[in-house]
Order: structure tokens, then C-alpha cells, then sequence
């Protein structure tokens, strides 16, 4: 339970310096490529020695941490496109409800049961999601939802991934950290080329609060990330049931944190939305027990 709660806990200090992103006028390019050579330091700080060696090249979890990588950084960028060209609301609640796809990897894949309240309970997350992220939309433009889906789909397949993987290749919790390493380090490298091509061809300005924020960010990242395996690998709930908990949970404990922290407006429809969070959290998390 404790690595589910620090999960959920990372992941909203996350939300929280994103949410002050605008105000200081960061380069979400610049501070997440930042971000993901911090979390490498971080690991490696974390774990006592740095991990790369010719020997972990042979490892059977290396190629899937090279795939990793780049389904990290493809999502974290998808993630601020998306919600630059639609919006945030629409962006978080493309992302969140993913969870359904790797409840559904879980049950096809791992044979894990699901009773009447864990199904009940995934099933209310989706109006649950949408009532506690959704604002009025006041500029009535239809919305192209392309690149949302698009979100829905790599979300969630990137959840079903770190599923798959910690359950067939990261049996130790010193796997599990060096894996974490090797994921940030690929989506880090791949950052730096791309910011180096841009910065050559003049179409970024490096700045140093860039880095600073990343640095902010990437320190409670590489644990979000650490905790989330140590959460699948603890056996406190089935994986079918810890992805959509901690989404929802996300969900919930962002929508506090904004509303008590940034004085964002709360309504009848948010307020329903949260209360329908917390019960979808526990149908699916004791409802069959």
C-alpha cells in the first residue's frame, strides 16, 4: 500500500510544478529532457553506483527499456502537444481513461479475475474521470479528436508495457531500479539530440530555468515511475486493479491539490466526479474481496 500511496503522491507533486510551468515561462521541450537526464542521476544515486555495463546489454530486459524509453518520451511530448492544440481537459481525460486497456492486457494475459465490483467499479471511473476534469468549453469550436485517441491508445499500451515487463523481467527490486535508469536514460538521449537539432537550427533558446525545472521534475519522476513497478510487483492488488486505482487516484488527489492549492472554481458536476472516483476506488480495489 505504500508504494501505491507514494505513486499516487510523486505523480501530483508532478501535476503541481507543471501547473506553475506557464507562470515562469518554461520550455516544456527543454525541462522534460532535463527532467529525464535528472532521473538518471537520481537512479543512480538511488541505487549506489552507475549501472551501465556491456553485462546489462545481454540483460533480457534491455531491449524492453530501449522500447520504453521512446514510448516515454513520445508520450510526455504527446502530452503537451495535446494539450496546446485541445486543451488540458480533454488531454488529462484522454490519458486517464486508458486504463482500461491495460486492465483488459491484464485479464487477457495474466488470467486475473474480475467480480461484479471491480468491473462495476472500472466502469464508473469513466464518467468519475470525466465529471472531475471536464470545464465549460467557452469558445464552442468543434474539437478534433485525433490526437487525443492517439493519447488514449500509447497511454495505455505504455501502462500495459510496464506491466508486461515488470511481470516477466524485473523479479528484484535492484532490477527494478536499474531498469527504471535504463528507460530515462534512452527517452534522455533521444531528448538531447532533439533539442541539440533544434537549438543548431535556431528554432529554440536555451534558458537555465529550463533546467532548473527540470531538475524539479525529475527527481519525483524517476521514483513515480519506481514506486509504480515496486506497487505491481507488491501483490496488494492485481495489476487489473492497481492501474485504474492509481489513475483514479491521480485524478482525485490533482483535482484537491488544484482546488485547495491553486484555487481552481469547484461545481456540483466536480464535486460528483470526485465522489464517484472514491467509490470507483474502492469497488475496484475491495469489491470482490
Amino acid at each position: 500500500m505504500f508504494y501505491l500511496l507514494a505513486t499516487i503522491l510523486l505523480n501530483v507533486i508532478l501535476y503541481a510544478i507543471f501547473k506553475v510551468f506557464p507562470r515562469y515561462k518554461i520550455d516544456a521541450l527543454q525541462a522534460i529532457v532535463a527532467n529525464y537526464c535528472t532521473c538518471v542521476i537520481t537512479g543512480c544515486i538511488f541505487i549506489g553506483y552507475v549501472p551501465f555495463n556491456a553485462g546489462n546489454l545481454h540483460a533480457s530486459w534491455f531491449p524492453w527499456s530501449l522500447l520504453m524509453g521512446v514510448a516515454f518520451i513520445s508520450v510526455f511530448n504527446l502530452i503537451a502537444y495535446s494539450t496546446k492544440i485541445d486543451g488540458i481537459t480533454t488531454t488529462t481525460i484522454a490519458n486517464k481513461l486508458s486504463l482500461v486497456i491495460p486492465v483488459i492486457f491484464s485479464m487477457l494475459l495474466y488470467h486475473e479475475l474480475a467480480g461484479i465490483g471491480k468491473i462495476a467499479g472500472i466502469l464508473l471511473a469513466f464518467p468519475a474521470i470525466y465529471l472531475t476534469t471536464r470545464v465549460k468549453n467557452t469558445d464552442n469550436k468543434p474539437q478534433n479528436l485525433s490526437w487525443p485517441i492517439v493519447l488514449f491508445i500509447l497511454s495505455g499500451l505504455l501502462d500495459a508495457l510496464v506491466k508486461f515487463v515488470q511481470f516477466h523481467f524485473l523479479t528484484s527490486a535492484d532490477v527494478q531500479a536499474v531498469y527504471a535508469v535504463y528507460c530515462f536514460a534512452v527517452a534522455g538521449c533521444i531528448g538531447m539530440l532533439l533539442v541539440a537539432s533544434l537549438l543548431l537550427l535556431k528554432k529554440m533558446t536555451f534558458h537555465w530555468r529550463n533546467m532548473v525545472a527540470g531538475i524539479c521534475v525529475g527527481i519525483p519522476n524517476y521514483f513515480s515511475i519506481y514506486f509504480l513497478i515496486r506497487t505491481l510487483n507488491s501483490n496488494s492488488l492485481q495489476s487489473s486493479a492497481a492501474i485504474p486505482v492509481v489513475n483514479i487516484g491521480i485524478v482525485v488527489a490533482s483535482s484537491l491539490t488544484a482546488i485547495v492549492f491553486f484555487r481552481e472554481k469547484v461545481n456540483a458536476l466536480r464535486i460528483t466526479g470526485l465522489v464517484l472516483s472514491i467509490i470507483a476506488i474502492l469497488l475496484i480495489a475491495f469489491g470482490d474481496r
